[in-house]
């Protein structure tokens, strides 16, 4: 439950309060030439009452893992976080880091940049990003309170948003699904200024959001935002309803600036000497810039250690629980070395079998291995369960208002389902896992490049990866793909070439705590290839699957489906006299990670070939002049698989005739 709530009746009064707030944010902008000063100065009265009587936090510990959750989902207003998180107490967000706002090395960016040690709970700019991330926070308190129990996990999830957050596509994915997953513990605080960069809302907006909110299952309500009891009142309100909440602040964008004030002057720029002199005295804040009169901070301090009280008898109800050891395990992260045995056992398995499987259903087996040892592990799809093999059987899914779950059924939602796990992930205690087409990471790439962003880990499972998928066509056959999500740093692509393989890529993902992965994944069966052994040989990016037999005359690179091809082609060549050795590529980036020696060892001094039934893009880091490609030069067609591939040229025959032509 949240802490006892303070009063406001404190001198200095509420509005000082939040003319602290309003002060160092046009400050902070004026300073740095740029920034943001309307969102700040409009919400800062919400803020006030917010941080002053309803969110339970501590600064002097940040990282307790009962909070609440904080998120500002319009990251442009970042002065009004960065303002609070100095008032409150927080040690790394100092006067001078304010003073520094939006310059080189500072830890105040232009838009907050995720630092929960320092009261950031996640990155946030993009608009809409906040509010989809928020849902997963809200789902991550409700799936570890059903593991765990009211003991050790009880918090809230609040999010400041405003009429960008709510007219971006993205919310309406996200709204949609807190709704049907009756996320009560979610309230959003709605900065209902009607202003947007161009003018006023209404140029572009003529709906209701209030009302479309309430079609998605929310409490909607309204409030006075410059009126810290119509704040608590509706606060308070939202608290006790069963739904997620969207409260409606009735704001002034730019409040207490003279001419500015309700103009989208005020949302992106500095207001100028004059605009700030006039909003000083009108707001009757007579104080030099970056000044905060002691009893004003010292207020403000008082709200920070308001909830010491309650996180030390939270803690003392952790160390008496029996559920302590596995609560501290889900939040550290680490997974159990029984995951990897799990992995290591379907690895000699399907070595041994060699069985002819599609990688998707070669990632549903691993699936199958790791959910029994990983708690914390939980996944779903946007809509395509049976073609992701994502849902694994004994598993139950997730049915609100009960959250044993572990299995979410997203909907047709990707890029809320990608937003959704930066949520869960970011949350603490969980890893989570979504399954779509590959085709469809343009939906969810805006969240996946936060993911990357932030270091979370979170795996991204996209089947029919290529022109294999055959007769659905061109707009369901990725081609540019896997090149535009290799260029993305940070995201660990893995593309494996059959069930050893796939074990061992679930096995990086699940290792790789400091960024998200993504498994591009075969709809058509392909042959067993590897052998099991001990080591993770896909863990180097890339490695000899099988060397020539002689001198190597040429090196042929392939990453999953076109692996076997190439294979193929190595026993035709060898049958010309010509000696060729097999790499298989599985993750292009951690192969580039590689030293040097390890590179040229694998890749040798010949010519070499890759083939990939995606875009050449990218290749070109380990392709030389007079090397070969063969892939897709354009969009694919609706046919049979094994007829694309004739049509498009990767064939075992195209291949030996291009290293022969090589290899001259």
């Amino acid at each position: 439950m949240p802490p006892a709530a303070a009063t406001l009746s404190v001198s200095p009064p509420a509005f000082d309060m939040a003319n602290a707030i309003r002060a160092l944010s046009m400050d902070a902008v004026e300073a740095a030439r740029s920034g943001h000063p309307g969102m700040p100065m409009g919400m800062a009265d919400v803020a006030t009452v917010l941080w002053g009587k309803f969110l339970k936090f501590d600064p002097a510990s940040p990282l307790w893992p009962d909070r609440d959750r904080f998120v500002l989902s319009g990251g442009h207003g970042s002065m009004l976080l960065y303002a609070v998180n100095y008032l409150t107490g927080y040690e790394k967000i100092t006067l001078g880091q304010i003073r520094n706002f939006r310059q080189l090395g500072s830890l105040t960016a232009g838009h907050p940049e995720w630092m929960p040690e320092a009261g950031i709970e996640t990155t946030t700019g993009p608009l809409g990003q906040g509010l989809a991330m928020a849902v997963g926070l809200a789902l991550a308190e409700r799936m570890l309170n059903a593991r765990f129990g009211d003991d050790l996990v009880d918090h809230r999830t609040y999010v400041m948003a405003g009429d960008g957050d709510v007219m971006e596509g993205l919310s309406h994915e996200a709204a949609s699904l807190a709704g049907h997953l009756k996320l009560g513990r979610l309230i959003v605080l709605y900065d209902d200024n009607g202003i947007s960069i161009d003018g006023p809302t209404s140029l572009a907006v003529t709906e209701d959001t209030q009302k479309r909110f309430e079609s998605y299952g929310w409490h909607t309500l309204s409030a006075d935002g410059h009126d810290p009891a119509s704040i608590e009142k509706a606060l308070n309100e939202a608290g006790a309803d069963p739904r997620p909440s969207l409260i409606a602040c009735r704001t002034v964008i730019g409040f207490g600036a003279p001419k500015k004030a309700g103009t989208n002057s005020s949302h992106g720029a500095p207001l100028g000497a004059d605009e700030i002199a006039g909003a000083r005295q009108k707001l009757g804040w007579a104080h030099p810039p970056f000044e905060i009169p002691s009893a004003i901070l010292e207020a403000w301090r008082g709200f920070g250690a308001r909830g010491a009280a309650a996180r030390a008898q939270w803690e003392k109800r952790l160390q008496a629980s029996a559920r302590r050891g596995a609560f501290e395990a889900a939040q550290k992260g680490v997974v159990d070395d029984a995951a990897f045995k799990a992995l290591a056992a379907l690895k000699e398995k399907a070595a041994k079998d060699k069985p002819r499987t599609a990688t998707r259903q070669s990632s549903g087996l691993a699936l199958e291995a790791l959910l029994p040892a990983v708690p914390e592990l939980a996944g779903g799809s946007a809509d395509l369960t049976g073609s992701n093999n994502t849902y694994v059987k004994g598993f139950e899914a997730l049915q609100p208002p009960d959250y044993r779950g572990r299995y979410i059924h997203y909907g047709v939602r990707e890029h809320a389902m990608a937003a959704c796990m930066n949520g869960l992930a970011l949350h603490g205690g969980m890893i989570p896992y979504g399954g779509t087409f590959l085709q469809f990471a343009d939906y969810s790439r805006p969240a996946i490049r936060l993911g990357a962003m932030m270091k979370q880990r979170v795996i991204h499972v996209m089947t029919h990866d290529s022109i294999g998928l055959g007769e659905d066509g061109p707009t369901h056959q990725p081609v540019e793909h896997l090149a535009a999500l290799r260029a993305m740093p940070n995201l660990c692509v893995l593309r494996p070439c059959d069930t050893v393989e796939t074990a061992e890529c679930w096995e990086i993902a699940l290792k790789r705590a400091g960024g998200p992965s993504l498994l591009a994944l075969s709809r058509q069966g392909l042959p067993g290839l590897r052998e099991a052994g001990a080591e993770n040989l896909s863990a180097r990016g890339g490695y000899v699957l099988s060397e020539s037999e002689g001198p190597r005359k040429i090196t042929l690179i392939a990453t999953g489906s076109e692996v076997s091809l190439v294979l193929e082609a190595r026993a035709k060549l060898k049958e010309a006299g010509l000696g060729a050795a097999v790499v298989s590529m599985p993750c292009v980036e951690l192969f580039l990670a590689q030293d040097a020696a390890y590179r040229d060892g694998i890749l040798g001094g010949g010519p070499r070939i890759v083939v990939e039934a995606a875009a050449r893009l990218g290749w070109d880091r380990l392709l030389r002049d007079g090397d070969g490609f063969i892939g897709m030069q354009g969009f694919g067609e609706s046919a049979p698989a094994p007829a694309l591939y004739r049509h498009f040229g990767m064939t075992a025959e195209a291949i030996v005739e291009k290293a022969k032509a090589l290899a001259r």
